[in-house]
């Protein structure tokens, strides 16, 4: 399962995008207990839809995120501070970002400026490794001189790296934008980095603004950082009270709208999946049609895995066919008599969207 932590400045109408991705209905604001809002939900793929239909099993079951909704503010004292080694341990983080004016709801900050919002925070994030980098140079230094001669090479080692992280991080840099090679990756194992983790904004515009969510991404994107994932526009608070209708319903609702195209939440999740470097694979058959999330590059031997340790260990060869393909050829036993089932082996590197049936021996 990914884990998407939602972050963001008060009123920034996080919570209410929360709700949108996990259809529940949150109290804005709340954070009963000082705890996080957490919630599961799929995500949608018309692909494994299409191939269910193709198969028809008896069970769907799609890819699934868990979304973790953060008190604003992450800086000494504020509400988020105690959930800083959670954030550094998310797959990717959403920052929600407000773009929308609204007289009942006063900006914090007392005015709109989503560019200046998103450098806020991400100054927030950074003050919190550059903190930790200095608590670690300071223990390094202590170590050095109690430690033999022969053990000092790695904590120098260390020292360098984290110096350089430090100048990198004081000149606007986050973790995940600096080169690094396979042995300062290593290094960077042992710290919780929350710039290391990849950021997807999220731009909250206001009901009047849906139908220039192309045109308010591209000049946000101008005016914002290129260090994180590109921005996406949707309005937080309409995608909640969708999140609410049946699937129909939504869409006739969003037709009604001239909205048209994949759904900006669908959109999110997916531009998360990239920046994740993810792709979806599928495995069907009789009992069950399902979507699975793993990394791009990995082989079929790696999908095995994900499906079942057993079938990993016992792995004998794949049958493999794109999704289109199986769609365009109405069913595997066409797929077989035209010859464009492929039989792969342990190497082969999985695509996205590939549907994949492992024979395997235990």
């Amino acid at each position: 399962m990914v884990d998407l932590g939602i972050i963001g400045l008060e009123r920034s109408g996080k919570t209410l995008f929360f709700n949108a991705v996990t259809g529940r209905s949150v109290a804005v604001g709340g954070f009963a207990g000082g705890k996080p809002n957490v919630g599961v939900a799929h995500v949608p793929d018309p692909r494994l839809d299409a191939v269910a239909q193709i198969v028809q099993p008896k069970k769907k079951t799609y890819a699934e995120v868990r979304w973790v909704d953060y008190p604003a503010g992450f800086g000494a004292g504020a509400p988020g501070a105690q959930f800083l080694a959670e954030l550094a341990g998310m797959d990717a983080l959403v920052h929600v970002v407000r773009g929308f004016e609204d007289p009942a709801v006063p900006h914090p900050l007392e005015s709109v400026d989503a560019a200046r919002d998103l450098e806020s925070l991400d100054l927030e994030l950074a003050f919190v490794d550059l903190a930790l980098i200095e608590r670690r140079l300071e223990r390094i230094a202590a170590e050095e001189r109690s430690v033999r001669a022969a053990e000092r090479g790695a904590l120098a080692r260390d020292r360098t790296l984290l110096l350089r992280l430090r100048q990198q991080l004081e000149g606007g840099t986050p973790v995940r934008a600096i080169a690094l090679d396979d042995d300062e990756r290593r290094q960077l194992a042992q710290y919780q980095f929350v710039t290391r983790v990849p950021l997807l904004p999220v731009l909250n515009i206001g009901e009047d603004d849906v139908g220039r969510g192309a045109e308010l991404e591209a000049a946000f994107d101008a005016a914002g950082s290129a260090q994180n994932a590109p921005a996406v526009a949707l309005c937080a608070r309409l995608e909640a009270e969708v999140a609410s209708l049946e699937p129909e319903e939504a869409a006739e609702f969003r037709a009604g709208l001239g909205l048209e195209g994949q759904p900006p939440l669908d959109r999110a999740i997916r531009t998360a999946y990239e920046a994740l470097g993810l792709i979806t694979f599928f495995t069907a058959g009789d009992t069950e049609c399902r979507a699975w999330a793993l990394p791009r590059g990995e082989s079929a031997l790696a999908a095995a895995g994900r499906v079942h340790s057993d079938i990993e260990r016992g792995f004998i060869r794949a049958e493999v066919a794109g999704w289109q393909d199986l769609l365009d050829a109405g069913s595997y036993a066409n797929m077989r008599s035209q010859g464009r089932l492929r039989t792969e082996g342990k190497t082969y590197e999985v695509q996205d969207g590939d549907v994949i049936n492992v024979l395997f021996n235990v």
